[in-house]
């Protein structure tokens, strides 16, 4: 089939040039236009797609080489792209950076896979004509990626703008498209994982707002747009529509402000599969509602732990209900809520207790990128198929007792460097994060195997 749809990937020259800022403001002020903005985010990434998500009001989708292969991102492009005008892609690291030295998974090559104009953002805090020779590089280092414009990014005066497009008007001639000042207020916060989630930031919709007005004082929007317009009509495979779903178990899926990282491709998967989602909070949720079996992704329950620890009401039922045989899927902050205890900055908090380890928060990642895992035999409905992920934690499992585990990593960190997937009872517990591009079939066997318990 054909796909119709303007759209443009929003790239820095390194890590920290402010594409999540230019890309969250171009979604909102577009938006505000009533344009139909779909987001989307290469790599794995839930903090990013947050934001977007929040500045479109379309879920953000991602496309990335490990999880969808060369052949599966054109459909996974188009499978969001219903209703949708303009796509804003945002790129991950730098746009020529990537794990392949031959750059194949870089963002230059997203750009190529989905034939759209590049819109370069440059952090140009310190720089004058030393911009020249980065965008020349930038736009001529293979594969060469079609730079549609530049943004200048911390800028700090008239003058120090004057000097950045004059020197990239006499040796580069690429279109400057606008200049960011440096908006104090206007950054988005780090965390340890990265920018703080929505569901934490203080008066978000504020940030989104100013952002949003940012772009339209300081960039050439009607430019922007025209860019993304050249971007050509693309070949993509026809699409097998989707069996209706019957409606064959509930699935409780803990969501609040503990517990955010979720692919929305993985929850369409399991309602695709016959799972009806029914959110829980533990946050504040006295009971868990009726339902057959629980997703508890990650997040930061860290910062929730008291809370956490003080709802003793629902870590008692989640506890009983895991030992009594309910299938229970983990990911990461999943995992260590449901452990014995968690430790951070010294104090130590309980959590649900399922599982017979404690986690400990460090101040250095323990591990992060992409994994492969193949599931062991203990893995309730592993099914034997391999796993692509990813995993990114600030933790380690202290105090594992004897347990069988549910994959044996071939790349990657997980529980011990060798396996990952506590398992006790029908419940597994692991730090990787699927997503339903690179394991297809996960969200299926895992209903499967809930409707054959249920059963």
């Amino acid at each position: 089939m054909s796909l119709s749809l303007d759209r443009l990937v929003v790239a820095g020259a390194h890590r920290s040039s402010g594409k999540t800022t230019l890309s969250i403001a171009l979604a909102a002020a577009f938006t505000e236009a009533d344009t139909a903005v779909q987001p989307y985010k290469k790599g794995p990434d839930f903090i990013d797609p947050m934001w977007l998500t929040l500045a479109a009001g379309r879920p953000c989708a991602t496309l990335d080489f490990f999880f969808h292969g060369d052949d599966g991102i054109l459909p996974a492009l188009a499978s969001a792209a219903p209703g949708a005008e303009l796509a804003i892609i945002e790129g991950n690291i730098g746009l020529h950076d990537g794990v392949d030295i031959d750059g194949s998974d870089s963002t230059a090559a997203l750009a190529r896979a989905v034939a759209a104009p590049v819109l370069l953002v440059v952090n140009c805090r310190g720089m004058t004509r030393g911009v020249a020779p980065l965008l020349l590089g930038m736009r001529d280092f293979p594969p060469q990626p079609r730079i549609g414009g530049v943004v200048l990014n911390q800028v700090g005066s008239a003058r120090h703008q004057a000097k950045l497009v004059a020197a990239i008007e006499r040796y580069v001639d690429l279109p400057v498209l606008g200049a960011l000042p440096r908006l104090a207020d206007g950054e988005v916060r780090q965390r340890h994982l990265g920018i703080t989630p929505v569901a934490e930031a203080e008066r978000c919709g504020e940030l989104v707002a100013r952002l949003a007005a940012a772009a339209r004082d300081h960039l050439d929007l009607d430019r922007i747009r025209k860019i993304a317009a050249t971007a050509p009509d693309l070949d993509v495979p026809s699409p097998t529509p989707p069996a209706a779903a019957t409606r064959r178990l509930r699935l409780g899926v803990a969501r609040d402000a503990a517990f955010t990282f979720y692919y929305p491709e993985n929850l369409a998967a399991l309602e695709r599969a016959g799972a009806e989602l029914v959110p829980f909070s533990p946050l504040s949720d006295d009971h868990l509602p009726e339902v057959d079996g629980l997703y508890i992704g990650g997040g930061f329950p860290e910062f929730h732990a008291a809370r956490l620890t003080a709802n003793t009401a629902l870590r008692g039922e989640i506890a009983r209900h895991g030992r009594d045989g309910m299938p229970i899927y983990a990911e990461c902050g999943g995992l260590m809520y449901l452990s014995r205890a968690l430790t951070w900055h010294g104090e130590t908090h309980e959590m649900v207790g399922l599982l017979p380890c404690a986690v400990e928060m460090t101040d250095r990642p323990q591990a992060g990128g992409y994994c492969r895992l193949t599931p062991t035999g203990a893995h309730p409905w592993g099914g034997g198929v391999a796993v692509r992920a990813h995993e990114f934690h600030h933790s380690h499992v202290i105090g594992l007792g004897e347990v069988e585990l549910a994959f044996r990593v071939e790349r990657g960190r997980g529980i011990d460097g060798t396996g990952d997937g506590i398992v006790v009872a029908r419940t597994v517990a692991t730090y990787a994060h699927l997503h339903a591009g690179a394991t297809p079939d996960w969200a299926e066997r895992f209903v499967d195997f809930v409707t054959r318990v249920r059963q």
